[in-house]
């Protein structure tokens, strides 16, 4: 069954809201009357296209979310949708292809928005040996992956600390998209138990400076401890690249480096 489309104005509303504005708020972001927003919201006035595109701007909502609000005011959507193997995204494609393969032999791969593998460099597959195999079939999903007892949790050294800062991380992209898949994701890693390895493995002692959370992986090389930065595309208008992750991962001390650049 097909669901009822919810009024342009419910969604406004639930944006404005999630993103702790009054209506007086966005009205003077948006230059409109407060008395208009109102009507939006109520749906005594319908928001012309130039409208919708101003309000998701100023409540800085994702692209996918903006065509869903065009949609439900009576307009097309603008933004499209399309594989990174599309022809029109082989720009894009080699440009993440250049950065993942630049990176080694650090490793670093791309995720979508629901943390659904999408590429890795070479350095990752060595880091996912012991994993459950019915975690490495596709799609693989990273935080899964991650956290879950039979991949790589009992092999971190640092588990509660990187637990607590994926399911940080996941809860503000829940906050930024009111996505209910990444929702139901973070209930369930929420709810793995940790492994009985869980802080028994103690990683190297390393001063961040409280600015830096590390990951601190056992393996068959040792002790491996990196620091995590994460690049999106500046300047996207099609839903895939906005959704589109590069997670890479540099050494964080002389021996990891080298032990890196020795296995490479």
């Amino acid at each position: 069954m097909i669901s009822p489309q919810r009024p342009v104005g419910d969604l406004l509303r639930e944006w404005r809201q999630r993103r702790r504005l009054s209506q007086l708020d966005l009205a003077l972001d948006a230059e409109i009357s407060t008395r208009h927003l109102s009507f939006l919201e109520t749906g005594r006035a319908q928001p012309s296209r130039e409208m919708v595109l101003r309000l998701a701007d100023q409540l800085e909502v994702p692209l996918r979310e903006r065509n869903a609000l065009l949609t439900a005011a009576g307009f097309a959507a603008i933004y499209p949708e399309r594989s990174l193997d599309d022809p029109a995204l082989s720009a894009a494609r080699r440009a993440v292809d250049l950065i993942l393969a630049g990176h080694a032999p650090y490793p670093a791969l791309a995720v979508d928005r629901r943390w659904t593998l999408v590429a890795a460099n070479d350095a990752v597959a060595p880091l996912l040996a012991g994993a459950a195999p019915a975690l490495l079939a596709g799609p693989v999903n990273v935080l899964r992956l991650t956290l879950h007892p039979d991949g790589l949790a009992p092999r971190i050294a640092n588990y509660h600390e990187w637990r607590e800062h994926l399911l940080e991380r996941l809860r503000g992209q829940i906050e930024a998209s009111a996505d209910a898949e990444l929702t139901a994701l973070r209930d369930e890693l929420a709810a793995y138990p940790a492994p009985v390895s869980a802080g028994a493995a103690r990683g190297r002692e390393i001063d961040y400076g409280g600015v830096a959370t590390p990951f601190q992986l056992v393996t068959e090389a040792g002790l491996l401890s990196f620091i995590g930065t994460t690049t999106i595309f500046g300047t996207p208008v099609d839903v895939t690249l906005s959704e589109l992750a590069l997670e890479t991962f540099f050494p964080a001390d002389a021996a990891t480096a080298e032990t890196l650049r020795r296995l490479a």
